[in-house]
């Protein structure tokens, strides 16, 4: 029997439209301090269209290819083709199927996070969506139970531990040592992603 099924997946999607829509004016806040003023509205547009797109997906690799095309396609500035390529990778490895065991959904997730890597050459410590999504795959991983709420605890002090840093990476790196003193927006996002999926497991 399968740990994650579909519809938790596609439940897990708009709950991060909700969020991303709610927290909208917040995101493009902390963008405005050190980026370009879009995480917010690209976000909420970008996943806007996704749920509109969506359709009745028959598995896995289906819907996430959907959603990682329409990000890529339809949200500028770095964020789309980051969000665009973690999802994508997870469906190409989680493969034509409708359900997953939690280990099968780390090694999708964690096939994720190396495109994003591999696609924004950034690390921890960079003061980028890294810094809440690698603590995020390692709490899942290291969680006896409940995985879920270990990843969004760590994504969220993840989160939190972008505001002293200077960001060496992005439009925020401009700012040297000025970028210091503000929450990261693609960290908070990514927090949000996990606070969704928390929601959508539980």
């Amino acid at each position: 029997m399968a740990d994650v099924t579909l519809a938790q997946l596609v439940d897990w999607l708009g709950r991060f439209r909700d969020l991303v829509t709610e927290k909208q004016s917040y995101l493009t806040e902390l963008d405005s301090a050190i980026g370009d003023a879009d995480h917010g509205s690209n976000m909420a547009r970008g996943m806007g269209t996704v749920m509109e797109k969506l359709g009745t997906p028959a598995t896995i690799d289906e819907l996430f290819k959907t959603v990682g095309m329409t990000l890529v396609t339809s949200v500028g500035g770095a964020s789309g083709p980051l969000y665009g390529t973690f999802f994508l990778r997870i469906g190409t490895t989680a493969g034509a199927v409708s359900g997953l065991t939690y280990a099968e959904f780390s090694a999708a997730l964690r096939a994720g996070l190396a495109g994003v890597i591999a696609r924004g050459k950034a690390e921890v410590g960079d003061k980028t969506m890294l810094d809440a999504l690698v603590p995020a795959l390692d709490a899942w991983d290291a969680a006896a139970s409940a995985p879920w709420d270990a990843a969004f605890a760590a994504a969220s002090s993840g989160r939190d531990a972008t505001e002293p840093l200077v960001a060496r990476k992005g439009r925020a790196s401009y700012l040297g040592d000025r970028s210091a003193g503000h929450l990261d927006p693609g960290a908070t996002s990514t927090a949000l992603l996990f606070e969704a999926l928390a929601g959508a497991l539980a």
